[in-house]
This record gives structure tokens, sequence and C-alpha cells, in this order.
């Protein structure tokens, strides 16, 4: 199957106009409410994923709507491809951890987006899983899949994969980089993962289906850490 972007070009416009704002825009004005007392950071994490997940539905309801087509008209495919690229997901951060210890030894250092999260989620379990598992895929998927990758794929198949990888793999660390540069080497990490949700939405032609790996993939991560917290 030929891998067609859905998007209309004001739809495209939208999704990428979000990144910004997402990003940068929403956080800053998060901190104000955060450092007055009004929200903790979990809630506040909560209220940029439901304003970005609203903000979808409504900008981009009806490219959302029109991608379950395909996935209705090839769904044991789809799931096929998500549960093929998780394991491939498992087997690259295998690969990933083992080349980590060789380089630093028993210094080893810690994912910061991913004790980040752990942190959130042992304060505010609840918002957390709900805000990763179910509004996070989406609005991060719209973002790198639906706006940056439809949006470069239409002229250059390869650039598309190369600026979706390497931003969706900065998006996860740029913050942390001022308190330790190293940590841009975990944007490696995060390219094998951005591939495979990548290779899933040009694979089965609808953005539901890195919307869904992506969902299992947070899911199955934060059961591992509450299960490792509650040791």
């Amino acid at each position: 199957m030929n891998f067609t972007s859905r998007l209309t070009q004001k739809e495209t416009i939208a999704a990428l106009v979000w990144i910004p704002m997402h990003i940068l825009i929403i956080p800053w004005l998060l901190r104000f409410a955060c450092r007055d007392g009004m929200l903790d950071i979990p809630a506040a994490n909560l209220v940029l994923y439901v304003a970005g997940t609203l903000y979808m539905l409504v900008m981009l309801g009806r490219f959302l709507r029109s991608e379950f087509d395909p996935l209705c008209d090839r769904f044991f495919f789809c799931l096929l491809q998500v549960a093929g690229s998780y394991v491939a997901m498992i087997a690259f951060n295998a690969a990933f951890a083992s080349i980590l210890v060789l380089i630093s030894g028993e210094d080893i250092i810690a994912n910061p987006n991913n004790q980040a999260v752990t942190g959130l989620a042992e304060a505010s379990p609840g918002i957390i899983r709900a805000t990763g598992i179910f509004l996070a895929p989406i609005v991060e998927e719209m973002m790198f899949r639906a706006g940056i990758f439809g949006a470069i794929h239409k002229r250059s198949r390869v650039l598309a994969y190369i600026v979706s990888m390497l931003a969706f793999g900065i998006y996860h660390v740029w913050s942390y980089l001022p308190e330790n540069p190293l940590y841009i080497i975990f944007i490696v990490q995060y390219l094998p993962v951005s591939w495979l949700l990548c290779r899933c939405y040009e694979k089965t032609d609808t953005i539901w289906t890195p919307v869904f790996l992506h969902m299992l993939i947070n899911a199955v991560s934060m059961t591992v850490v509450e299960r490792l917290a509650a040791i």
C-alpha cells in the first residue's frame, strides 16, 4: 500500500502550529500557575495534554475520523504491525542499554526523562497514567508523525524519517541539557522507537497504528515502573 497523508494543508499547519504551543508557550504559562501554588507539576502536565488533545480533536477531527477507515479495513494487519514493532523496540532498548554500559562502565547515566516520569508517577499515579497512556500518544503522534512526517513525506521519504525521528528524540531530552549536556546521548535511545512509529504510520497508512503503539509502550513502561516502586 502506498502511504498518503490525508491531512489537508490547513490541518497540516494546525498540527505544526501546536508544536511550539506544546513545547514552549503553554509550559511557560503553566510555570506561573505552579509557582503560585494553583497547580502541582502532575496537574500542570495533565492540563498541557488535555489542551493538546482538545485542540487536535477540534482542529483535526475530520482527519482523525478518516484514519479509522484504513484501520478497520486492515485491522489484523495493523495489529500485527503494532505487536511486531513493540517486540523490535524491546530489542533496540536492550541493545542501547548494553552499549551504554560499555561506554559508561559502572557510572551509568540514567535517562532524565524516565526519572522525571517515575517521580511524577509516584506522586500522582492516576494523573500520570491517564496523561501518558491516553493523551500524550494522541498529541505527540499528531505533532511528530501526522504533522512533521506526513508533511515532509510528500517531498522526501528519507528526510521525513530523519526530521521526525530527530525532533521526537530532541523533544524528550532538550529541557534537561542545561543540567547535564551529556544527556544528549539519550536522543539516540528515542531514534529506534521513533523510526518504528514512523514505519507503522507509513506501512499501515493510518495514524491510529502509531497512536496505539505509543499507548502500548507507555502503558507497559508505567506498569513496570509502578511494580518496581512497590518492591
